[in-house]
């Protein structure tokens, strides 16, 4: 019970300084699959090996999904007097084992749209959990306590997130595909992560082949040291400086970066912990999303291109 109780505070570390609501809503419950009349199968196939099914509940006063098998984009579309020609694949985090649909992904997306900017949240497959609700609970205890004793980002990304990235780079494929019928810029689309969403972010920056992001953004993700192609995209980094997991890991990221002489810019809020997304909170890392778009308006990204 102590293992568990620690991972306990782990995940309520994740969501801290949001208010005493969020506290007394952390809870999993089981809710029905919302409808999703706009989502778009991706073409990478079922996962391989997956039986457990889709699932979603409800924590945090929000919506999230897991054992996801089968990939899908939700375009959020601005209106043709907004529309400014650029897009975003956002892609939600939750350890590869569930994903904040909600708070990190249709939230996000609806704000973008009302920004004029195209948004798709993906869906991606996910590593299989339990299927009973306290043996998902239990598997992420565990994920969160193990946490610190573990490296956060694999050696071989490109390998650990195969499936992921694919993912990705269909939702690319796809967004370009469709580029005329849905007001896009073939050569405007980037990408938005969140936690393990950065992750799978900066991985399909780094090894997605095709894909090819024009701008990346990579909220509370690992800030890892890499090697950076000459042409990385332009990236948007923010982060709480007492972020339980990523906080205290350095700002390798951002030296790559800086040393390849590519754009960066860097967000250190004090506080706000981890996975604060688009949760109303007093701290100024609530402040996040309207740096990202004066970060998109500074490269030009809310303006039709000329």
């Amino acid at each position: 019970m102590k293992k568990f109780g620690l991972a306990a505070l782990a995940l309520s570390l994740m969501h801290m300084g949001a208010g005493s609501a969020l506290a007394q809503n952390d809870k999993m419950t089981p809710i029905a699959t919302p409808a999703q009349p706009a989502a778009i199968t991706l073409d990478t196939g079922t996962l391989p090996g997956a039986t457990a099914p889709e699932a979603w509940h409800r924590q945090y006063n929000s919506v999230f999904a897991r054992n996801v098998t089968v990939a899908t984009l939700t375009p959020f579309l601005p209106s043709a007097a907004k529309a400014t020609g650029a897009a975003v694949i956002v892609a939600p985090g939750g350890g590869f084992r569930t994903l904040s649909m909600e708070n990190e992904g249709w939230q996000v997306a609806q704000a973008l749209a009302g920004k004029g900017v195209a948004a798709f949240v993906l869906k991606y497959r996910l590593n299989q959990t339990p299927q009973d609700m306290a043996g998902f609970e239990r598997s992420m205890a565990e994920m969160f306590s193990a946490t610190a004793k573990r490296p956060p980002v694999p050696q071989d990304p490109a390998t650990a997130y195969a499936p992921q990235v694919a993912d990705a780079r269909a939702a690319f494929a796809l967004v370009r595909a469709r580029a005329k019928e849905w007001h896009i810029d073939a050569d405007r689309v980037g990408m938005l992560g969140f936690s393990a969403g950065a992750m799978l972010t900066m991985s399909t920056a780094l090894y997605g082949q095709d894909a090819k992001p024009a701008f990346i953004g990579n909220i509370y993700g690992p800030l890892s040291a890499v090697t950076v192609p000459a042409d990385a995209p332009p990236l948007f980094v923010a982060l709480a400086a007492d972020d339980p997991f990523f906080g205290n890991g350095g700002y390798g990221l951002i030296d790559s970066w800086r040393g390849a002489k590519r754009p960066v810019e860097f967000h250190l809020f004090e506080q706000g912990g981890h996975g604060f997304g688009m949760y109303p909170k007093t701290t100024t890392s609530t402040g996040w999303f309207d740096g990202y778009v004066r970060w998109l308006g500074m490269h030009g990204y809310l303006q039709p291109k000329r």
